[in-house]
């Protein structure tokens, strides 16, 4: 199935992730980019990929910058794989998409995700699953607080192999993004009414308690400090994010 699949990337300044990302893409005949007017190396990292096409659009939201991609590019295939720059597809995901012979009601995949901190990866993490593999003409992307996802006419079934999350930008380009991103979650979280969020947003309006919880959750829970240096340091950089929004 790989020759019906396009991957989709969105860019801004992502030389530090970029090269590895497309490196695991050789199998794709077409990669399209969307890049908000990077001013590092991203532009030359693509140039050195020949199948991958690069469109620079000004930034207005994740999700439409991904809407302009599915439909404003000249995409073609039938099956859009769509990922971030800092998502490394595993060689065991190569082989399942490969090996998929989705039905006719079967519209989207979504995958699991490994969390790496500089390549090493976590027993676990809360990067939630999510639905990156789907029809092209099926899809839309909606903001939702600070991301987005995509809605999917039709069924979705889940991949077995995962994707590594593995960014490596610097701290401080992190310690910027969660700013700006936890000012629109924070936006959506208030607004909502209580009894339309999850527990684990209903424990975030609990200011106090949330960066706590976090911490406790990812270092005894979710087995954090069985991960040495770097599960102590997601499990603290996921406090800080709670901070930030509280």
């Amino acid at each position: 199935m790989l020759n019906l699949i396009t991957p989709l990337i969105l860019t801004f300044n992502e030389a530090p992730n970029l090269a590895r990302t497309l490196a695991q893409l050789f199998w794709a005949r077409d990669i399209t980019i969307i890049d908000s007017f990077s001013s590092d190396e991203t532009l030359s990292i693509v140039s050195g990929f020949p199948q991958a096409r690069i469109f620079q659009r000004k930034f207005d939201s994740f999700a439409g910058q991904c809407n302009f991609g599915l439909g404003e590019t000249g995409i073609t295939s039938e099956w859009v794989l769509s990922l971030d720059a800092d998502y490394l597809i595993t060689d065991e995901m190569i082989e399942e998409l490969a090996s998929l012979n989705p039905n006719a009601d079967t519209d989207g995949f979504r995958a699991g995700f490994t969390y790496c901190i500089e390549g090493r990866r976590l027993r676990s993490g809360l990067y939630p699953p999510v639905t990156v593999l789907f029809r092209r003409l099926r899809a839309i992307y909606v903001d939702d607080g600070h991301s987005h996802r995509v809605n999917v006419k039709g069924s979705v079934r889940n991949l077995k192999s995962r994707i590594l999350h593995d960014d490596r930008k610097p701290l401080s380009r992190w310690f910027q993004s969660q700013q700006r991103y936890m000012a629109l979650e924070a936006k959506k979280i208030v607004s909502a009414d209580v009894e339309s969020l999850g527990i684990a947003d209903r424990i975030r309006r609990l200011r106090v308690i949330a960066p706590l919880a976090v911490l406790f959750y990812c270092l005894i829970v979710r087995g954090g400090v069985l991960d040495g240096w770097a599960g102590f340091y997601y499990a603290f950089q996921r406090m800080m994010a709670e901070l930030l929004l509280s």
